[in-house]
């Protein structure tokens, strides 16, 4: 018992320490005009789907804090939708940028965790549970962040971006269908080579 809760505490360090990694470089937000591109969401997800869905629960409040906290301290134009702290012009964050910016994150590894625990126990399939976990978790973040941006800042959003509000919806599944794919794609591939990688290390 000892030995598996202390090996879970190990990974979850690294994980923990990965995300740091990636919130103080280049690495983790990759401007894409107004939006950014992010590889935040892959710890994330590899650790719902090894060390299970409160695991991912836990490392993506870390994910959702440091988006919190990255808006807060070098704002863009956006920024507001992520913190409460942000005046951009007379646009300013409240409450519904905390929600945006930790629900989404929170969701993502514990759907990730849940989805390969249920797959997992219907079929014998693992390559296709973990690809499918890392799907359902990615696309959760990336549709509840849009998401959450229309319905709770939509006029002000598409003011700061210098868009018509009658085009912000066409533009958001704009970016869920190139963006929001492409990150998913990718994070179910590293989360795939990362599970076979480190499940030998694994206490049984």
């Amino acid at each position: 018992m000892r030995s598996k809760k202390t090996q879970h505490m190990a990974f979850m360090a690294m994980f923990l320490a990965i995300e740091v990694i990636l919130v103080v470089t280049p690495l983790g937000y990759i401007p894409i005009g107004p939006l950014s591109a992010t590889t935040m969401h892959i710890p994330v997800i590899i650790a719902g789907i090894i060390l299970g869905k409160r695991a991912g629960a836990q490392l993506g409040l870390v994910f959702g804090l440091t988006s919190l906290i990255r808006a807060t301290i070098q704002p863009g134009i956006t920024s507001f939708c992520f913190s409460p702290f942000v005046t951009i012009g007379d646009i300013s964050g409240n409450w519904s940028s905390v929600l945006i910016a930790l629900v989404p994150r929170i969701l993502l590894g514990y759907l990730a965790g849940v989805t390969f625990e249920f797959l997992k126990n219907k079929f014998n399939n693992e390559n296709a549970t973990i690809i499918s976990g890392a799907l359902v978790g990615a696309i959760t973040n990336t549709v509840l962040v849009l998401g959450g941006i229309y319905f709770f800042f939509g006029k002000a959003y598409a003011d700061a971006i210098n868009i018509a509000y009658s085009s912000l919806m066409a533009m958001l599944l704009g970016v869920v269908a190139t963006n929001g794919i492409v990150e998913a794609i990718i994070g179910a591939i590293v989360t795939l080579f990362a599970y076979k990688a480190i499940k030998p290390m694994i206490t049984k």
